[in-house]
């Protein structure tokens, strides 16, 4: 009897502990100051992979480039009124969510996929979409193989810690094929695996494929991009939970440059439309709804977003238009694409 009561209050007392611990996250969580600590550093912490074309990867000066890492510096256009106020973080695979949850980042902006799992589970929130993706595979033309059901049986090279992972894997079951997985976690190695034969395949995100393809410069003929998209893998933005304000302004920077998109505004013409009197160009340049003071920042963010780093448009054909991805569904919505914004107002 004693045994099972003393057990009996083990448990209320785990639970007690555990629902104290809750209130504790919950109330770190709650008191987060994200955008105060940016401030007081005068610099953003965001967190990028560094290493693939067109999404994140330092030009021959040094300089971070990509779709990614103007995804880090629109935000701090946003909060700091310079979009350079940037340090760029490279991280992992197996990393990433741990630099985020510990406070090592403020944000990261690194081909992430937003899932239930990830959203619910690890006390992280995302912001915004600014790709949306699906898990591609590349062979080498060499193979003769000309889709994923030639693969059967195939090495595949895969990177640990990814969707593409659960992705490769839920295929082949679902196909009945078999496989057997190289699974190398730094990518610059993964790559050179797949270059030296060491797997039949590779497989992650398609836009990650056709930035490696582009990388190889002439001898990028030598790989092909398989037709197949096997899931789902819309890439953006992502916060921790409970700093709602910080999450307000990574989810409308973006927002920002899809509307300035829509109203034809760009980096180069933006000061032509200061006294326009469209009631909702007028919003955006800061000049009524003060909606700069709602998220805490000055009346002009929108404008010194797009000044600074250009719309959504421009982003997109100085960073992926080069690798020789169509924009396809990330167009915006009036052309056929998935990129929608809400109204600014």
């Amino acid at each position: 009897m004693m045994t099972g009561m003393r057990a009996a209050l083990g448990r209320v007392a785990l639970g007690v502990v555990a629902l104290c611990g809750m209130a504790g996250v919950a109330g770190a969580q709650g008191s987060a100051d994200t955008i105060g600590a940016i401030r007081a550093r005068g610099a953003l912490l965001c967190g990028v992979a560094g290493v693939t074309a067109g999404f994140s990867l330092p030009d021959s000066q040094g300089v971070m480039r990509g779709l990614d890492a103007d995804g880090c510096r629109i935000v701090a256009a946003a909060i700091l009124g310079d979009a350079n106020k940037v340090r760029f973080i490279n991280t992992t695979a197996t990393n990433r969510f741990t630099a985020l949850q510990s406070g090592e980042v403020d944000m990261l902006v690194r081909n992430t996929t937003w899932t239930l799992g990830r959203e619910a589970a690890l006390g992280l929130e995302f912001a915004s979409i600014n790709f949306y993706d699906g898990t591609g595979f590349m062979v080498k033309a060499a193979s003769g193989v000309t889709s994923v059901r030639g693969l059967d049986g195939a090495t595949v090279c895969v990177q640990p810690g990814s969707t593409t992972e659960l992705s490769l894997t839920d295929y082949f079951r679902v196909h009945a094929m078999r496989f057997t997985p190289l699974v190398i976690e730094n990518l610059e190695e993964l790559r050179a695996a797949f270059i030296n034969g060491r797997c039949d395949a590779f497989t992650t995100d398609a836009s990650s494929l056709a930035a490696f393809r582009y990388t190889q410069g002439e001898n990028a003929s030598q790989y092909v991009l398989l037709p197949e998209i096997v899931s789902k893998e819309p890439l953006g933005s992502v916060v921790r939970k409970g700093d709602w304000k910080f999450f307000d302004i990574v989810r409308w920077a973006h927002f920002a440059q899809l509307t300035a998109e829509e109203l034809g505004i760009t980096s180069q013409n933006i000061e032509t439309f200061r006294g326009n009197t469209n009631p909702e160009v007028q919003r955006f340049m800061g000049a009524t709804g003060d909606l700069g003071r709602s998220l805490g920042v000055s009346p002009d963010w929108a404008v010194q977003i797009v000044r600074q780093v250009g719309n959504f448009g421009e982003m997109w054909e100085r960073n992926i238009t080069p690798l020789g991805v169509q924009r396809g569904i990330n167009n915006l919505w009036t052309r056929g694409g998935l990129q929608y914004a809400p109204p600014m107002r």
